[in-house]
């Protein structure tokens, strides 16, 4: 499900202003030496949700890269809140969880990203780097968890034909492919068009549909049953 994203010379993550959300002062610290070692800057960091949410009023991060089980105010309300008056900050959810619920609830409340705490550093450069200019890095383990979750839900067929009506064919067949985990350059391989064409259709898609990111939209395309 993830973008593939092609990094040449310096990582693109190099400039781009991070801050850092997990109540682990230890890992924190440590994720903090090792993304500054890589170029990244590091805005800010918070412990709390709570203290995200304040932060990023204060410092207008372009990515935060947040922890989901916190003291206090969870990290998918803290989502919830930071996409409500600052939608053009990017969310990288970086945790231990894996559940199901947790997953879903991250990406609905607006997380362009899920990464497991097991990833390398590499994985989590390519993840804020994607995020940075809008797209999703969400590893095909768990892009798989959530769609399985979505399929055992009800189907609206509202929705279907919502869709259907805002999108071109072109857009139905890339959304299609989408939800069937396909990254840009597969899909503009069996559609036989560039990846810059992909990415314009994408952003028009999340612009009709009114969504924040390509994972939002396999959600979306799965749910209405036309995949």
């Amino acid at each position: 499900m993830s973008d593939s994203v092609e990094i040449q010379g310096e990582d693109r993550a190099t400039g781009v202003h991070v801050l850092l959300v997990d109540d682990h002062d230890l890992f924190r610290t440590g994720l903090r030496n090792l993304l500054e070692e890589r170029g990244v800057q590091i805005a800010g960091e918070a412990a709390a949700g709570a203290e995200a949410v304040r932060l990023v009023r204060e410092l207008a991060p372009e990515v935060v890269v947040m922890d989901l089980h916190m003291p206090g105010m969870t990290g998918i309300e803290a989502i919830r809140q930071i996409i409500g008056f600052a939608p053009l900050t990017r969310i990288l959810v970086l945790t231990i969880s894996d559940q199901d619920d947790d997953v879903l609830d991250a990406i609905l409340a607006g997380a362009c990203g899920y990464l497991l705490k097991d990833a390398s550093v590499d994985d989590l450069i390519r993840g804020i780097d994607s995020a940075s200019i809008g797209e999703s890095l969400v590893s095909p383990a768990i892009a798989a968890k959530v769609l399985q979750q979505v399929r055992a839900t009800a189907i609206s067929p509202e929705a279907a034909d919502e869709i259907r009506a805002e999108l071109s064919d072109r857009e139905l067949d890339v959304l299609k492919l989408i939800a069937a985990g396909n990254d840009n350059a597969m899909i503009a391989a069996q559609l036989h068009i560039s990846p810059k064409t992909v990415k314009n259709h994408i952003s028009n898609i999340l612009m009709k549909l009114q969504i924040e990111n390509r994972i939002q939209a396999a959600v979306y395309a799965v749910r209405s049953g036309i995949v």
